[in-house]
């Protein structure tokens, strides 16, 4: 599969960002291990479940949309809010975190750059990304923000949130539907990061100009060198 290419910033856009918001799903965090949980939640093997997922993204849903194809006889909200309820649910520790994290928001931090780690997740996710220490000025989730991506108040929390003007927040995430597409609507730039089940199976797509980032990575550690000083409009 070919690399991304950079794209130019929306037309407008400053060539300074001044803040850099990631999200934590196959951004930050490898979600590996949820879907091997939820596979032994639901009685099936983890490359099934893992399978249905793909298959579900393809057709423009998400992961729980795999729970019924998987589970035909289970009604999907009821089981997400009974898994919900269990002390393993969207759990995670220093080994899930990705290995290029850490560098890049340390790289980040130094050049003055203001860091925040946000999005769907619980509150136990939450508090376990506070005890990771990560190098960032801000950690929040949508459980705590009472909001979740891709809605509009998400975006414009964030916005209230950054110490500066949201043409020189970057936002960061490896969905096209909950990360680049609302956050271009919001005005901010943004990063498509090629990873994890979303980032591989649904790239940005040009014929939607709200879909295509302001540019495309494949690891983090190439993010500094974007944010620093090699995206200019």
């Amino acid at each position: 599969m070919p690399p991304h290419r950079p794209r130019p910033p929306a037309p407008g856009a400053s060539a300074r960002i001044r803040a850099v918001v990631l999200d934590i799903g196959e951004t930050c965090v490898n979600t590996w291990c949820e879907y091997r949980r939820w596979a032994e939640w639901l009685g099936v093997p983890a490359h099934t479940f893992a399978a249905a997922v793909g298959a579900a993204i393809v057709r423009g849903g998400d992961e729980y949309d795999a729970l019924s194809m998987v589970r035909p006889d289970i009604d999907p909200a009821v089981e997400v809010r009974r898994r919900a309820s269990t002390a393993d649910f969207e759990a995670f520790g220093e080994e899930d975190l990705y290995p290029d994290v850490r560098p890049a928001l340390t790289a980040l931090r130094q050049a003055g750059v203001w860091v925040a780690v946000v999005g769907n997740q619980s509150l136990a996710s939450e508090a376990t990304l506070r005890q990771l220490d990560l190098p960032c000025d801000l950690v929040a989730t949508s459980a705590s923000w009472g909001v979740r991506k891709p809605d509009a108040e998400y975006f414009e929390r964030i916005v209230r949130y950054a110490p500066c003007r949201r043409q020189e927040i970057l936002h960061v995430g490896d969905r096209v539907d909950n990360d680049i597409r609302p956050a271009n609507q919001a005005g901010l730039l943004t990063a498509h990061l090629r990873r994890g089940p979303w980032g591989c199976l649904s790239p940005p797509r040009g014929d939607r100009p709200e879909d295509r980032p302001t540019f495309g990575i494949d690891s983090l550690t190439e993010l500094p060198g974007h944010v620093l000083g090699t995206v200019r409009p």
